[in-house]
Formats: structure tokens, sequence, C-alpha cells
């Protein structure tokens, strides 16, 4: 497969898996069962990320902390409650995605390392 065309379904896949975390946080927290809503909430969560890290990431110790609530304002926008709920669906994502792709990769799934796009740390 051509490095382009690698690099685009890996980047879907991981948008897809990204999605899922979310989904599962969404449904659990908030009682929204919407796949496609939680795929565009960790596209939108990833741009936000980006965009963030790059201005105001380099700050020392308050980089991270801005960069982090940039993420959580977009799930809290997207989804509702306040922020508490949005820390707790980012939270149930990122321990939905810790246990399957450690699933995943205990079926050789993945020769290199495999990163859920949307969710913050994995």
């Amino acid at each position: 497969m051509a490095p382009l065309t690698s690099g685009l379904v890996l980047f879907v896949v991981s948008l897809l898996v990204g999605g899922f975390g979310i989904y599962v946080g969404g449904r659990v927290v908030a009682g929204v069962d919407d796949y496609s809503h939680a795929v565009v909430t960790a596209l939108v969560g990833a741009i936000v990320w980006a965009i963030t890290a790059t201005f105001l990431g380099w700050i020392p110790l308050l980089g991270p902390i801005l960069v982090f609530l940039a993420y959580l304002w977009v799930v809290k926008h997207r989804y509702p409650g306040g922020w508490v709920n949005a820390a707790l669906i980012t939270l149930v994502a990122w321990l939905t995605l810790v246990v399957v792709l450690a699933f995943a990769e205990s079926f050789g799934a993945f020769e290199d390392e495999f990163d859920a796009f949307g969710v913050p740390g994995i």
C-alpha cells in the first residue's frame, strides 16, 4: 500500500477507534447513543487539541492544562452536562480505549504503536 493510502487508512481507523471511546463515554455518562456524533467530537477535539498545543502547549505547567481544558470544552459543548460530565466522558473514553487497545494488541493487531485519534493520552 502506498504511504499516503496507508496513512489515510491509519488515520480513519484511529479516528473510528477514538470515536468509539467517546461513544462509550457519552452513552455511559450523558445517555447519548450516537456513534457519528462521537466520531465528529473526536475529530473536532483532536483539531482543537492540536491548535491549542501549537500555540499554548509550550508554556511550562500551564500549557498542558490549557490544552486539556480546550479539549474538555469541545466535549462539554458536544454533550449535555457541564465540565464534570465532560471530564467523566473523557475518563470513560480513555479507560475504554485502554482496554480495547490492550485487547487488540494481545492478538497482534498492531505491528507498530497505534494511537486512537481524538482521545487524550491514547
